[in-house]
């Protein structure tokens, strides 16, 4: 070994770029494919971290999606179909320093790995959970999955599905999951803004991306994403503030009883201070859970942080326990587990 490769750099006094976490190999995803915005995006966040490039590691399972720890020059692993969360949380608790991102579509997360996704976002590691939905099976040619839409034709359903689809927020917010944001590949500003919020959350933050699989499912975002219609099918949510959504921004939301309701600002009597204050940190999950399941015609997409609400970690916890073990535990070492209890000799 050389003397320069023996000399241990000190990368955090570098200043990082978006460069330094490009990788070298060849992009395989089809023209057009919504997961080159996500991978820009991502770029262009982790430098501005102030985390050392040796703390990053890059987890992911099985499809389209789980080709990103090539595409990043951090650590990585390509796991196996639905367990990048087993993974991504065993190397969470192992190294708690570690800044861990765990890359899954739509049918990774929540068919084959939907029994982890469910805990990942129960047992709040933190770890941030970047979900790509473009509600189909993508690397796998065209398949419905667990978020495509009801009677949806496709290669496994010619006659359209017949089964209701997932919805990621519902089921993140139903397993206690504490952070849940949503966003449209279309919106680069906005998801590097996410990304960032979610990087500084302690905790499990779980981002479903409204991905484009321009293959096998063109278009399937398009009342929330298109310029023609996205200001009446979208409401961006800000903590603190309104919410306001439409070309004019004059229609809102407010609550009447148990339900919400898209009301116009100046009809009815209705005024600005009659809508909803979106709070993501309110512990009840009630109003999130609403904002999570609105969906057009109807409602306008949410879109932004819907739910970060702060509290213990699992890897907290679990070392919290460790030390408290390591405190009051008779047994300090190997020799007095196996001479403890009760011990006998063979002659």
């Amino acid at each position: 070994m050389t003397k320069a490769m023996d000399k241990k750099i000190d990368t955090k006094s570098l200043e990082l770029t978006k460069k330094d976490f490009e990788s070298d190999q060849m992009v395989k995803w089809c023209p057009g494919c919504g997961d080159h915005a996500i991978l820009r995006s991502l770029e262009n966040v982790f430098p501005e971290l102030g985390i050392p490039k040796e703390d990053f590691v890059v987890v992911s399972g099985i499809g389209c999606s789980s080709r990103f720890p090539y595409y990043m020059n951090t650590y990585g692993i390509h796991g196996i179909h639905g367990r990048a969360a087993a993974l991504a949380t065993g190397i969470k608790l192992t190294n708690p320093k570690l800044s861990v991102w765990m890359i899954s579509g739509d049918g990774d997360s929540m068919a084959i790995g939907g029994n982890h996704f469910i805990h990942i976002a129960r047992r709040n590691p933190d770890i941030n959970y970047l979900m790509f939905n473009n509600k189909i099976y993508g690397l796998t040619k065209g398949q419905y999955s667990p978020t495509t839409p009801f009677g949806t034709k496709t290669k496994t359903s010619p006659q359209g599905t017949f089964e209701r689809p997932f919805n990621p927020g519902e089921l993140v917010i139903g397993a206690q999951g504490k952070f849940f944001a949503r966003v449209p590949d279309t919106n680069l500003k906005l998801m590097s803004k996410i990304f960032k919020e979610a990087a500084e959350f302690r905790g499990a933050s779980i981002v479903e991306i409204l991905a484009n699989c321009i293959i096998f499912q063109n278009k399937i975002h398009s009342l929330i994403t298109s310029k023609e219609t996205k200001e009446d099918n979208q409401i961006v949510l800000e903590a603190g503030q309104p919410m306001l959504f439409g070309p004019e921004k004059d229609k809102g939301l407010k609550l009447e009883g148990t339900r919400l309701k898209v009301v116009k600002v100046g009809k009815d009597g209705v005024k600005e201070d009659d809508i909803l204050v979106h709070d993501p940190t309110t512990e009840d999950p009630g109003i999130h859970m609403m904002l999570a399941s609105m969906a057009p015609p109807e409602f306008p997409a949410a879109i932004g942080v819907i739910r970060a609400v702060r509290t213990e970690t699992l890897e907290e916890n679990v070392w919290n326990s460790v030390e408290h073990e390591k405190k009051h535990s008779k047994i300090k070492s190997v020799d007095d587990l196996l001479n403890s209890g009760n011990t006998w000799e063979i002659e």
